[in-house]
């Protein structure tokens, strides 16, 4: 009897994140310290090089190679920077954010209440990838949330 194949694997996400590093073997280890991510495969290629690998954080699965530049395929190290930022969701942005700087993650902006109800914080890992760390602590309706935003914008220069 034949099963139907799902058209999105069990586990994932509609969306799942896959991150070129220089040095993924040691990005992994990083991720495992700073994340609390868990390593669910690995597949090597030529050289010993990370082809394939994914984590879990939370509840997300994260894809993961190491730069194959033959193939278009390299890190933000590699190419001076990136546009592309992962968002987490985290029981408690504080403790997850010292963690992160401890394991070797560079502070953009250290954890802050921001107008639409999350505590958040900015990162960028030691292999050049933006990382947005949050904890929702406050559902805002629509009319809090405009004039928050108005509030917030008074103060900032164009």
């Amino acid at each position: 009897m034949a099963t139907e194949v799902r058209p999105v694997p069990e586990g994932y996400r509609t969306i799942t994140p896959s991150l070129t590093i220089h040095e993924c073997a040691r990005a992994i280890e990083f991720y495992k310290e700073a994340f609390g991510a868990v390593e669910r495969s690995r597949f090597e290629g030529p050289g010993g090089k990370v082809w394939h690998a994914e984590i879990m954080i939370g509840d997300s699965i994260v894809m993961l190679n190491d730069e194959f530049p033959d193939y278009g395929s390299l890190a933000p190290t590699t190419i001076g920077g990136t546009s592309v930022a992962l968002w987490a969701y985290v029981e408690d942005v504080d403790e997850a954010y010292a963690r992160a700087v401890k394991a070797g993650a560079e502070a953009d902006m250290e954890p802050d209440d921001m107008f639409w109800g999350d505590r958040m914080c900015a990162l960028r890992d030691p292999f050049g990838h933006k990382w947005t760390i949050a904890t929702h602590v406050e559902d805002v309706g629509p009319e809090d949330m405009k004039r928050r935003q108005e509030a917030m914008m008074k103060g900032v220069s164009a």
